[in-house]
């Protein structure tokens, strides 16, 4: 087939997304963006058909899911049930792998795989250090089962909404919601008993070196770095040189190494006293504080009281500095480090964090993450490293303290950081007194997939929708909960996939895929798209890869003139088997600094698996999907 200019433009512009996407130069919901705004410039497409990607039904219920998700979280439903499962694990590293992997394995059916892993992963650790296990032979396993059991329901993961919405567009019956649960059983099973019996032996043993990263609740963090012991009070003296500065002007911790943590005021000024003493500290203590919360505008006043973190000896410098008054922390003070609306966590710098190198005055840390670092603690050195002048490296672990919603939002960052575990959630769940309500709609939802009373994009949103308008989450937590740079994925790229096949792209390469696997049989074919979906999944999202690759294999089934089904449940399945590099899926990035991998811990275990996975997909889809 000759190939046309406009064949030519869509490739090119598929190609640069693929390059972008993996180079990570620029965000994939920049890039997914720019697609849409390249196929209406060139005219590839209409304005309609370019933005149709923003009504798509798959969108839609993605993003309704992502609501059902994070009320199940901000109940505590999830983290209740995750640590029920895990109580019966017991201390042996084989009963441990088996039960965790099925149980994560599960709830991945029905809530996002990296929300069950961020969920499960301080359970985990504190497992395997009872068990006195190395957490590297059992984090793994906790982010290969979510993957597995992602791939076992049409909710599990985004690739197999998408691939049923595929069928829907052609006039297929789409895939019911345990369609994908016979072929996803096999691979939960096969995947379990290799880990056991193979995957296991293939797992590193670090247990010194992953003793400096295990993952703590936050109280015990607080006490593990003597926290407490480093707090003091500083009363703004009148002619201080403060008074009037913003926070962040100060210079108190690029100088001094001292945080302020929380600032007291008074809700009245304090009068000039020209009695004695007593009668005057007697009158001070009838006035009344409030905290002032701390950002980039707020300002030092007179007579504030700046709760701080620091060494005795640089709080000091730093008082005759600025002329402040000098007072012993109140046992209440520790709230300013670890309370329902602040707290601290622990933060490992991965791989291809854009902080490796830099200081944190350079990266501006304070004022772009609106954190404070309180610590920066290196694997294999003792001395304490300087928070000014220290540049930072692969693996560095910080200990940042502030807003959980501000931790939340390092969450989402899986390229620059890893949160160990979800600190937020060892203090307590915003709204554990709603929990029973979430599990109904979350029942609820299920019953009427299952039924097919409704479809499933009603289903999603009436279950998102009940999730806010009873309570068990607002809707500012809602939009919260949605992973906007997913959604945006999707919208971008299913508009290159209608103009791949509007130009002829997809028949060509169905074409070609046929010519030259076709001869030998569909099964041949279906082998080739799941290592075409498989390849690109380690690399880029498995989101972006299904909705590439699956109008291809539709397209190819069409030309074989067989059923699409098992073609398409190849490419879903494929697209979840992201095991064999820690940037693959967000759940390997998770576990990978609390593990202490390295890059080929993944491969060594994940090549395998892939391999039995195609093997399976090869040998079972064409039985339940027959050609």
């Amino acid at each position: 087939m000759v190939m046309t200019l406009e064949m030519w433009l869509v490739t090119g512009i598929l190609v640069t997304a693929v390059i972008l996407f993996i180079s990570e130069k620029v965000r994939v919901d920049v890039v997914a963006l720019g697609v849409v705004v390249l196929l209406m410039l060139t005219g590839l497409l209409t304005t309609s058909e370019a933005l149709a990607g923003f009504s798509s039904t798959a969108v839609l219920t993605i993003g309704a899911l992502f609501v059902v998700g994070g009320g199940v979280m901000n109940t505590g439903l999830a983290g209740t049930i995750g640590r029920r499962i895990l109580s019966i694990s017991g201390t042996d590293e084989l009963r441990l792998i088996f039960v965790l992997m099925t149980a994560v394995a599960l709830l991945s059916g029905f809530m996002s795989d990296t929300g069950t892993v961020a969920i499960l992963l301080p359970a985990v650790i504190m497992l395997a250090k009872n068990a006195k296990i190395s957490p590297a032979k059992l984090l793994i396993p906790l982010s290969f089962g979510s993957l597995l059991g992602g791939a076992s329901t049409l909710i599990g993961t985004p690739p197999n909404i998408i691939v049923s919405d595929v069928l829907v567009a052609n006039g297929y019956e789409p895939f019911g919601f345990f369609s994908f649960t016979p072929m996803g059983l096999i691979l939960i099973v096969a995947g379990i008993a290799f880990v056991l019996l193979v995957g296991r032996r293939l797992l590193p043993d670090r247990r010194q070196q992953v003793d400096a990263q295990r993952v703590v609740t936050p109280n015990e963090l607080v006490e593990e770095y003597e926290l407490p012991d480093q707090l003091m009070r500083l009363r703004v003296r009148r002619g201080s040189g403060l008074i009037g500065k913003k926070v962040t002007e100060t210079g108190l911790g690029r100088d001094f190494n001292v945080t302020v943590l929380k600032i007291m005021r008074l809700t009245q000024p304090r009068q000039a006293f020209d009695f004695g003493r007593a009668q005057r500290k007697a009158a001070a203590a009838k006035l009344k504080a409030e905290p002032v919360l701390i950002d980039e505008t707020t300002t030092i006043q007179l007579d504030d009281i700046l709760i701080v973190k620091g060494e005795p000896d640089d709080v000091a410098h730093a008082a005759a500095r600025w002329n402040l008054g000098v007072l012993p922390a109140k046992p209440k003070d520790e709230k300013a480090l670890l309370s329902r609306e602040v707290g601290v966590a622990e933060v490992v710098l991965p791989r291809r964090s854009r902080l490796i190198g830099k200081t944190l005055a350079e990266v501006r840390f304070g004022t772009v993450y609106k954190l404070t670092v309180l610590n920066i603690n290196r694997p294999g050195t003792e001395e304490r490293l300087n928070l000014r002048d220290t540049r930072l490296r692969f693996g560095d672990v910080l200990l940042v303290q502030g807003p959980w919603n501000r931790i939340a939002v390092l969450k989402e960052n899986w390229r620059d950081f890893v949160v160990m575990g979800q600190p937020e959630a060892m203090i307590e769940a915003p709204r554990q007194e709603k929990a029973n309500v979430a599990l109904v709609i979350l029942a609820g939802m299920l019953v009427l997939m299952i039924t097919g009373l409704t479809s499933l994009t009603a289903a999603a949103m009436l279950a998102g929708l009940a999730m806010v308008i009873t309570g068990c989450l607002t809707m500012d937590e809602a939009y919260g909960f949605i992973d906007w740079r997913s959604l945006f994925l999707i919208a971008g790229m299913i508009p290159l996939s209608t103009a791949m096949e509007k130009v002829g792209v997809v028949d060509a390469v169905s074409q070609g895929m046929v010519d030259s696997l076709g001869v030998i049989g569909p099964l041949a074919v279906m082998a080739g798209l799941f290592l075409l979906t498989s390849g690109f999944t380690q690399v880029l999202s498995n989101t972006a890869t299904t909705v590439i690759v699956a109008p291809l294999a539709f397209a190819a089934a069409v030309e074989l003139g067989v059923q699409p089904h098992a073609f398409l449940m190849a490419v879903a399945v494929a697209a979840s088997m992201a095991f064999v590099t820690p940037v693959a899926s967000p759940t390997n990035t998770l576990v990978m600094g609390a593990g202490n991998y390295r890059f080929s811990d993944y491969a060594k275990v994940g090549l395998p698996m892939v391999l039995i996975t195609l093997v399976l997909a090869l040998l079972f889809l064409p039985l339940l999907f027959p050609f």
